[in-house]
């Protein structure tokens, strides 16, 4: 197992965050759909850049880089609600050269163990992403509790979010995880 550490992101990474975060999620769908895929949310992105900076720049986030033995290797965003004790996870990506090597997940725990004062925490992934949901669901311990589709909109506009028109739209579900500790 590497070593993983979550340093928080620093001005001149931005950037470079950014255009990884994209490239983890692009790799994602194409290995989902192939080229065939419409989930593309700006030009060829399947996240925009301004989705990513409105979750680095919401009030209450907190975004760090996941560091791998000495190397970048993804990163969270997250968004802390100390007063409810609800803590929303945006963004969690590894690199695609690192995908299957337990770094997500060690990356996750960490921020489990920063934040003990949250109770519950929740994120949304596509329903297309079955890579995302088997690590919530089967390695973090999530369960979906919700499912967002044209007949039953997120009232949070999730999927607005990410960009996916309304007649577009197929589907995000919502993970929760009630801690126990």
């Amino acid at each position: 197992m590497s070593e993983i550490i979550l340093e928080p992101l620093q001005d001149n990474d931005r950037e470079q965050f950014i255009l990884d975060n994209q490239r983890a999620f692009k790799y994602g769908a194409l290995e989902e759909f192939g080229r065939r895929d419409d989930h593309f949310e700006e030009g060829e992105e399947i996240i925009s850049r301004k989705t990513i900076e409105n979750s680095i720049d919401a009030p209450n986030s907190e975004t760090y880089r996941i560091i791998a033995d000495g190397q970048k290797a993804g990163g969270i965003v997250i968004n802390i609600d100390r007063q409810s004790g609800i803590g929303h996870l945006d963004l969690l990506f590894t690199l695609p050269e690192v995908h299957s090597k337990g770094i997500g997940y060690a990356a996750w725990t960490i921020i489990e163990g920063i934040h003990p004062e949250i109770r519950v925490w929740e994120t949304v992934t596509p329903y297309f992403e079955t890579r995302n949901i088997h690590f919530y669901v089967n390695r973090c311990g999530f369960h979906i509790v919700e499912f967002f589709n044209k007949f039953h909109p997120d009232p949070n506009d999730h999927y607005g979010e990410i960009g996916e028109e309304e007649d577009g739209f197929d589907g995000m579900f919502r993970f929760q995880k009630v801690m126990t500790r």
